[in-house]
């Protein structure tokens, strides 16, 4: 049955572990719903259960329940990105339309470790044309600093990466794959428990920041705790302005203007002439050969040291998956998975937990901290897809996060998925502090969409959500 990262002050350098997360709390559902819930099995995911006799009127593309019957699923580190990717899913938006929402949701829901002032990278395996791409977009690195610059700002690149990665396969119109981010940040969304603890590891030197107070602090003082309401104003107008106006806004327009001088009364001093040479750009794929499959992974120059096709082939071979040492900037991952077998996995990341610490008046924007730069190295970006032997078909995809440890989360994952480990195992191999993710087809996807499983690491706050098995 289908159910389906001069110097940043050392307040804000890494901890050694990030707290682990408590799963987001369950949704409400209709109360036949529940009963129909409990004939299941539990696990890490949650499903679409709407049952197939219930007919449904014909709904137009781009309106949620626009797809019947199989919608493909998203698995995200913050529940609500996820919930965004999947409405995106059923309204007819392709796994590349899913996962632009679904990131720009989590630039608004977990800006600890995914935002405007950040970047990251992405796999996309398009079905049809039978290949992998890397599209790369980290927080950039900076060739010289103005003078007064004492928490040094990375070049953003988080929204130039997701402009590329729509042209990468995306269906519906680009605003509209904004319009959700916009719409949670404008009118609030509650604190997932993933967020709170993040805030509580850097509450105190990060609510010393005005900008930063108004909105991570809580009415009666000290960070928002989960469950509770967090709005965005300024967050809210920058996205409408993204929509509106377009990207280009944030790098050569008046956004880019108010983002340089903001920056610079932060501290993160940022230029016109840095935001306007960042570029996106597309690359090719690592391919490694694995039995009867391909697995593929980012470039070694665009994953941060993450080290996750090693950690794959290790774990394939029966050994521990190696991981780095020392402190590494946190990240948040996001696979999704469409209808036609098309799918797409990303790793975020501000280089360092909430970035520099400051947020850029009247913009709402969470600057990313420079790498290479006193004590932020690069940020570990691991994902890991892969597809059938000839390039047909979706076999598996991971994202990994938990520092040093994020490229064994996705490659030992992987791994698993492409052992046909049991739900409970599929994660047993990750290291702490890692956590990892996963969307697994074991008999292909599109040809055998009801093999496919979503889950996410029980340790860790995410969720996935769609057309999965159980």
């Amino acid at each position: 049955m289908r159910t389906r990262t001069t110097r940043t002050t050392s307040a804000f350098r890494m901890p050694a572990t990030l707290p682990p997360s408590a799963p987001a709390p369950k949704r409400r559902r209709a109360p036949w719903l529940l009963a129909l819930a409990a004939l299941l099995p539990g696990c890490s995911f949650v499903s679409s259960i709407t049952p197939s006799f219930i007919s449904r009127p014909q709904v137009p593309l781009g309106t949620p329940g626009h797809v019947t019957g199989f919608v493909g699923g998203a698995a995200a580190e913050e529940p609500r990105a996820a919930i965004v990717a999947r409405e995106i899913l059923s309204s007819g938006g392709s796994a590349v339309d899913a996962a632009v929402a679904g990131a720009f949701a989590m630039s608004v829901t977990l800006p600890s470790r995914a935002g405007l002032g950040g970047g990251g990278a992405c796999l996309v395996y398009s079905a049809s044309r039978r290949e992998v791409q890397a599209v790369v977009f980290p927080a950039g690195s900076r060739a010289g600093l103005p003078q007064g610059v004492d928490r040094p700002a990375a070049v953003p690149l988080m929204a130039r990466g997701l402009f590329l990665l729509h042209t990468r396969g995306g269906r519906l119109r680009f605003e509209q794959l904004v319009r959700p981010a916009e719409d949670l940040a404008r009118f609030g969304t509650e604190v997932s428990r993933v967020f709170a603890d993040d805030l509580a590891v850097v509450a105190a030197p990060l609510l010393n920041d005005p900008q930063a107070r108004r909105v991570f602090g809580a009415p009666g003082g000290g960070p928002l705790r989960a469950g509770e309401r967090m709005t965005q104003l300024d967050l809210g107008a920058t996205l409408a302005q993204l929509r509106t106006g377009g990207v280009g806004e944030m790098y050569q327009g008046g956004l880019a203007t108010r983002l340089e001088e903001g920056s610079l009364a932060a501290g993160g001093g940022l230029t016109a002439g840095e935001l306007r040479a960042s570029r996106a750009e597309v690359m090719d794929a690592v391919r490694v050969a694995s039995g009867i499959d391909n697995a593929f992974f980012l470039p070694a120059s665009a994953d941060g040291g993450a080290g996750t096709a090693q950690a794959f082939q290790a774990a394939m071979a029966g050994q521990a998956p190696p991981y780095g040492s020392g402190m590494v900037g946190a990240s948040a991952g996001l696979v999704t998975l469409d209808p036609e077998g098309n799918a797409v996995t990303c790793a975020f990341s501000m280089n360092n937990l909430f970035g520099t610490g400051r947020v850029v008046a009247d913009t709402g924007i969470l600057l990313g901290a420079a790498p290479g730069l006193g004590s932020v190295p690069p940020a570990p970006l691991a994902v890991a897809l892969a597809t059938g032997r000839d390039m047909r078909g979706f076999r598996a995809a991971t994202a990994g996060s938990g520092q040093q440890a994020a490229g064994a989360a996705a490659g030992a994952s992987l791994a698993a998925a492409l052992r046909r480990a049991a739900p409970a195992e599929t994660f047993a191999a990750v290291p702490e502090p890692g956590r990892g993710m996963v969307i697994s087809c074991p008999g292909y996807a599109p040809s055998s969409t009801a093999t496919c499983t979503g889950m996410a690491d029980p340790r860790g706050g995410g969720v996935a959500i769609g057309s999965f098995a159980r």
